[in-house]
């Protein structure tokens, strides 16, 4: 069990730990959420050993190894697979020893640990993670050196994968990842063997890959139980709770200071005036928990709605020089559409995103579009772009010349910027506060078209919720590049695949892209274990990389021999019984849904405090329904968790009967 015990820490004289304590049980997988600068990634440094606290302890078992990613990304000559081997630093060991070894009984010992820690399987199981993030074969046998900046982050992550240390600490481990690859790792972790702590703001890999969701709020760590929406709904209900207590004893200070301040130089009232002002000094003030508000994002109209179609693509092509990207382009984008490009980087969607917003132009073919037609842009790689000298006031005065003074900070206000960040230059903002900048920038002059690359890497969770509203309120069309699959589900309506050098509409939901992601992954882990025997076998795409093995004739399972035809029938009965599971969740949770708008309208009835004097009957009788929708909503998650655990059994019989 990883222990932390009234850690203290302070930072350039701020306080950013107070006395946190926290206990992880072995084998935990633990979301790690709080806003942007309040301490999470200084946390896993004092865990790490790397910086040293003002007081209190981390206490981990001796034996247990803690792994991260490394904070420098690989480079130099070293290809990526031997540097992901190199990551097991014992297997590297004993090797190294087998080779000098000279003592019969010492090498006997040797054989035996490699046995255990199944050093065989190595090569196959790291080449099996370097696929899944996105690195084809020839690409594994690549130098580290010769990749760029994001890539090299992969192979990092790759090692730290690899290496399966007893805790393993993940920075915002999707940030480098494409939504192929965010998909890949969810599944990964969702299957760690060990304890894992992830600092993440996407909700959906918390919502799949962990069991707890530990909160830094004000100074402090908790830990709850459930995924990210659970954890979201009880923090929302202790909010609510801790504002009305916290408004009912500021009424009874208010009412018993009153009575001090009447009757304290009064002589037959002193006592009682004395009485209260006692009561009053020891009445301890509950902290307000709601979190600073964010501040939404505002992405202008169209000052014109021009008619469709706004693009039209007939037969283009696009490239850059001699190499052609993308062909065949045949589609058309009209001024309401939502569109969520699909996938793996270097296929070329930020190709597609270029040629849209005239950074490339056509090599072939057409692209028809209006002449009037305004595009924004915003792609991650801009905020390095913006002039660390200049404050956002100065990027705004420089779209508003014309405006005066007042004008330009009422803008710069609306967008989010009080009066010390509006005058704060960029060079010192967070990644948050640039994006909110160049996304301010790109939507400035109300674009009919808004191209948005990777737009949620440097946002915390509230500020990815008040984006997707932003987006979901806006009137013109948008292309959406994202790893974030809550983002892509909320606000695009249709989903295009970019695969094999040409651009298609995807015909299915992201659950369905999923699966072909999963099953892809499999292909290539059989390929790899395969390939480690020396055997033949179809590659993902279906071509031949050497023989495949001819399907056993018969196959046990549960202690019974079955034929090909009678397994295929035995799997097609397992998947037949998961799907009332499914249907019974689905509505469980739409029970769930109904209950919780129920309990939210009742909530915001009795925020209402004149309704006590007012009507205290209706009061009553709303405090009464809210018990039983509260109980109701308690038994339907523990009936959605009992289905939950019933699946999972359901769909591991169809595994194993297919395996």
């Amino acid at each position: 069990m990883l222990h932390v015990n009234e850690l203290t820490y302070h930072i350039e004289g701020r306080l950013l730990l107070d006395g946190a304590s926290v206990a992880v049980p072995a084998g935990h997988k633990v979301g790690f959420v709080g806003r942007n600068g309040t301490g999470k990634t200084t946390l896993f440094k004092i865990i790490l050993g790397e910086i040293n606290t003002d007081g209190g302890s981390i206490n981990v078992p001796a034996s247990w190894r803690v792994g991260a990613i490394a904070q420098e990304a690989p480079g130099g000559p070293e290809s990526l697979i031997d540097h992901v081997l190199s990551a097991d630093t014992e297997r590297d060991q004993l090797l190294t020893e087998a080779e000098t070894q000279e003592d019969p009984s010492r090498i006997a010992e040797i054989h035996m640990r490699l046995a255990d820690i199944s050093a065989h399987t190595a090569p196959s199981r790291a080449a099996t993670i370097l696929a899944g993030l996105g690195f084809s074969e020839a690409a594994q046998q690549q130098p580290c050196g010769s990749l760029s900046g994001g890539w090299r982050m992969r192979v990092a992550l790759a090692a730290a994968l690899f290496s399966e240390p007893e805790v393993l600490l993940l920075d915002e481990p999707t940030n480098y990842l494409d939504l192929e690859g965010t998909i890949w790792l969810q599944n990964f972790l969702r299957n760690y063997r060990y304890t894992l702590i992830i600092i993440s703001h996407d909700r959906d890999l918390l919502n799949t890959s962990v069991s707890s969701i530990l909160h830094l709020d004000q100074k402090n760590l908790t830990l709850y139980q459930g995924n990210y929406d659970t954890f979201d709904r009880q923090r929302r209900e202790q909010q609510a709770l801790q504002l009305k207590m916290k408004k009912k004893q500021d009424d009874q200070r208010r009412h018993m200071q009153a009575f001090v301040d009447r009757f304290r130089y009064k002589a037959s009232k002193a006592r009682q005036a004395q009485s209260r002002l006692k009561a009053l000094s020891k009445l301890e003030p509950v902290a307000a928990m709601a979190e600073n508000q964010v501040a939404p994002f505002l992405f202008p109209a169209p000052k014109k709605i021009l008619n469709p179609p706004l693009v039209r693509f007939e037969d283009a092509e696009v490239g850059y020089g001699d190499i052609t990207v993308l062909r065949d382009l045949n589609m058309r984008l009209d001024p309401d559409d939502r569109i969520g490009l699909l996938g793996a980087n270097g296929n070329g969607k930020s190709t597609f995103a270029k040629l849209l917003s005239g950074r490339l132009s056509v090599s072939a073919g057409s692209m028809r579009h209006h002449k009037k037609m305004d595009v924004g842009y915003f792609a991650q790689h801009q905020l390095d772009e913006l002039d660390p000298g200049e404050s956002p006031y100065d990027h705004i005065r420089a779209r508003m010349r014309d405006s005066t003074e007042a004008q330009r900070r009422a803008k710069i206000g609306a967008l989010g910027f009080g009066a010390h960040l509006a005058d704060t230059k960029a060079g010192k903002l967070s990644g948050g506060e640039k994006a909110r900048l160049l996304f301010a920038m790109a939507s400035f002059a109300g674009p009919h078209l808004l191209i948005l690359d990777e737009p949620t890497n440097h946002l915390d969770v509230d500020s990815r919720e008040a984006l997707i509203h932003a987006i979901n309120d806006y009137e013109g069309a948008v292309i959406l590049i994202s790893h974030d699959r809550h983002l892509i589900e909320t606000c695009a309506d249709r989903l295009w695949l970019v695969n094999k050098g040409t651009i298609k509409p995807f015909e299915g939901d992201l659950d369905d892209y999923t699966k072909l992601i999963l099953s892809a992954a499999r292909a290539e882990r059989k390929a790899a274990a395969a390939k480690a025997k020396g055997a033949d076998v179809p590659d993902a795409n279906g071509s031949d990389v050497e023989a495949t093995p001819s399907e056993p004739e018969t196959t046990v399972h549960n202690g019974i021999e079955l034929t090909p035809q009678e397994r295929r029938r035995a799997a097609a009965d397992a998947r037949a019984k998961v799907q009332p599971f499914k249907k019974k969740i689905q509505q469980i949770e739409s029970k769930m849904q109904k209950l919780n708008e129920i309990l939210s309208l009742i909530d915001t009835n009795l925020g209402d405090t004149g309704l006590y004097e007012k009507e205290p009957d209706k009061a009553q009788q709303l405090v009464l329904e809210r018990g039983k929708a509260a109980k109701d909503l308690q038994d339907a998650e523990t009936e959605w968790v009992e289905a939950t655990e019933a699946l999972e059994k359901a769909e591991a019989a169809v595994l194993a009967v297919q395996a």
